[in-house]
Order: structure tokens, then sequence, then C-alpha cells
């Protein structure tokens, strides 16, 4: 092997490989980036046309059950007039899940908490959501329906 090809070889080794991560970590903090870039998609084509404003925003989340970290993921924010809706992630492990995030409404300097949305891993990969402060009970799948139902809030 020439110079020239050893060090192209050492070069590659050495950058991060895509789609490769070191520890399941990494590839649960990239999916949970991916798939909230995909419920955002989502959201701007359910409100083509409604004059609702649908931005990204950057959130700094600490994982203790990966060392303690800092890592950056997006968030969502929806506003209409002086309104906000405001999806927020708020942790990657925890209550059987892999990532939540918060879904709060902003309006007249108040913050109401709506409902957290859970990241489901493995086959059934759908969020699936529960009212705030309802560790069980009622909840479901969240589609387009459930997403309506809860940024109608964001109307007079």
């Amino acid at each position: 092997m020439s110079a020239k090809e050893r060090f192209l070889k050492k070069l590659q080794e050495s950058q991060p490989r895509t789609g490769s991560y070191e520890n399941k970590g990494q590839a649960d903090i990239a999916e949970f980036r991916q798939r909230i870039a995909l419920l955002q998609e989502n959201m701007e084509e359910w409100l083509t046309d409604t004059g609702i404003r649908v931005e990204n925003t950057s959130v700094s989340l600490v994982e203790c059950l990966i060392g303690g970290k800092s890592f950056g993921v997006p968030g969502i924010q929806l506003q209409y007039e002086d309104r906000k809706v405001k999806f927020t992630p708020v942790f990657l492990y925890g209550q059987s899940v892999t990532g939540c995030v918060e879904a709060s409404l902003y309006k007249q300097g108040g913050v109401t908490v709506l409902c957290r949305l859970f990241m489901q891993s493995g086959e059934n990969r759908q969020w699936t959501w529960r009212p705030a402060n309802a560790f069980t009970g009622p909840g479901g799948m969240f589609g387009e329906d459930a997403f309506f139902e809860l940024v109608e809030r964001l109307l007079p």
C-alpha cells in the first residue's frame, strides 16, 4: 500500500460515518432529531394556507442516561396572532419511550401545558400523546385529527 493510500484510508477511518453511531445514545438522539423534523414537516403540510406560522426553535437537553451530556434538538413553534403553541422537547429517555415533546399554549402572558407527545420506537413508530399531567389514561395516536384538536386553542 502506498503512502497516499495509507493516508487516505486513515483519513477516512478518522471521519464520522454517515448513519453509523458510536453508541445507542447517539443513534437515539439522531432519530429524535429526525422524527421531530418530520413532525414539523407534517404540521407545515397540515397548516398550508391557514395563516398560522410554523417555525423551528432550538432546545438544549441534558440526558443523564448518556453521561449527562448536553445535545441540541429542534423544537417547533406555531403562531397565530398573539398566541403560540410550542412543541418543546423535554427528555430523551423515560416512561418507556425514546423521546418526549411537551406542547404548551402561550397567550396573554400565561402558559398552559396542553399535552405530551411520545416518540415510540421499534415496530410502532408513531407519535402518541397524553393530556397534561396524566401519566396514564386517555390519549392515543398523534395524527392530523389530534393535532387540530390541540391547535384549535390558537384561535381566539
